[in-house]
């Protein structure tokens, strides 16, 4: 019988590939650069879906196991079908998804082990933004909140939160993107 490898593993997450990572981002810090990408087609009415098959990574294109898809509706009042959840709420999925992922890889790369991880995610909208009723109110978010509920150490959990704040989709909401929108015949 073959030994098997011990995999040095804490909160699930595979430390010997995550330090592999580090280190050789260490050694050339180009390997850092990402593009994340996706291709969105309109369906009908307020329904799209977006294709996610691969991005950019450590000097090379990726490809995914498999092609992921994100549809997107509204809701009825909205005059749409709610067949999905709409774009906002998987701006909150994001934004919860990330912060869980940074929190958890975070965590163990410093030995902290959790035993669960929740979430409740909830945003602020005044849609007469996005409606075009007023250009005083935002068109967007004025206000998230997470609420997090965390099986750990009870001492672990201030570090836990600033831990937290390494999320990409956090910062990105926190601090804005360039965004360039170009529109084009087809």
């Amino acid at each position: 019988m073959e030994a098997q490898k011990l995999i040095n593993k804490i909160n699930g997450i595979n430390l010997d590939i995550l330090q592999n990572t580090v280190s050789n981002i260490q050694d050339d810090p180009d390997l850092s650069k990402c593009k994340f990408h996706i291709k969105n087609k309109w369906i009908n009415g307020n329904r799209n879906r977006s294709l996610v098959s691969s991005f950019y990574g450590a000097k090379q294109e990726i490809q995914h196991k498999q092609t992921f898809e994100l549809d997107s509706d509204e809701p009825e009042i909205l005059a749409g079908n709610d067949l999905a959840p709409n774009p906002v709420e998987h701006l909150l999925n994001a934004l919860a998804a990330c912060v869980t992922t940074s929190l958890v890889a975070h965590a163990a790369v410093r030995g902290i082990r959790l035993e669960e991880v929740e979430s409740e995610v909830e945003g602020d909208i005044d849609i007469q933004g996005f409606l075009g009723l007023s250009e005083k109110i935002s068109k967007g978010y004025t206000d998230i909140r997470i609420k997090f509920k965390v099986k750990s150490d009870e001492t672990n959990m201030k570090k836990l939160k600033t831990l937290a704040e390494f999320s990409p989709v956090y910062n990105t909401i926190l601090n804005g993107a360039n965004v360039d929108i170009q529109i084009e015949p087809k």
